[in-house]
């Protein structure tokens, strides 16, 4: 069986676009431009190509990708590769491959982030910005070693 998981490490060409389908489902694309660098063995010259991507990314990672990134902001996403097509108006066929980000998070290499922890959501609690949150966990409990992580949570 063919793997179809693609990582790219490049710099966002164009802030996120935030948008909702018809049924609320949030959804944000935008560019990313991934350059490659290498010496040309003949001329000992370095040549350099660039590649752009459409990335897409869906629910929550799509509201905080939009309230997070911008226009030349480094990042890191893994995800997979979809082809869609569709037909114009005018009756022309199109296709596109786009990377369908299954995580995004800010390149550390050259740069710090400060990250903030969402309160996690569950069906039918989605909304956009600016959407109430519901309330804040209370703060978790320590348990026995034995019952394994030190919190009632997830690990971060």
């Amino acid at each position: 069986m063919a793997d179809n998981t693609v990582t790219l490490v490049g710099n966002i060409t164009r802030d996120p676009e935030l948008r909702f389908t018809n049924t609320g489902q949030p959804t944000a694309t935008f560019g990313l431009a991934v350059n490659r660098r290498w010496q040309n063995r003949q001329t000992q010259e370095w040549e350099e190509a660039t590649s752009f991507f459409d990335v897409v990314c869906w629910r929550e990672m799509a509201e905080n990708v939009s309230e997070s990134l911008s226009r030349g902001s480094r990042v890191v996403v893994t995800g997979r590769l979809e082809q869609r097509s569709w037909e114009t108006a005018d009756g022309d066929k199109r296709s596109k491959v786009e990377v369908v980000a299954d995580e995004v998070g800010p390149s550390l290499r050259w740069a710090t982030a400060q990250v903030t922890k969402n309160d996690r959501r569950g069906p039918g609690e989605g909304g956009s910005r600016g959407a109430s949150r519901p309330a804040p966990a209370p703060a978790p409990q320590p348990r026995s070693e034995e019952q394994g992580y030190g919190y009632d949570e997830e690990p971060f």
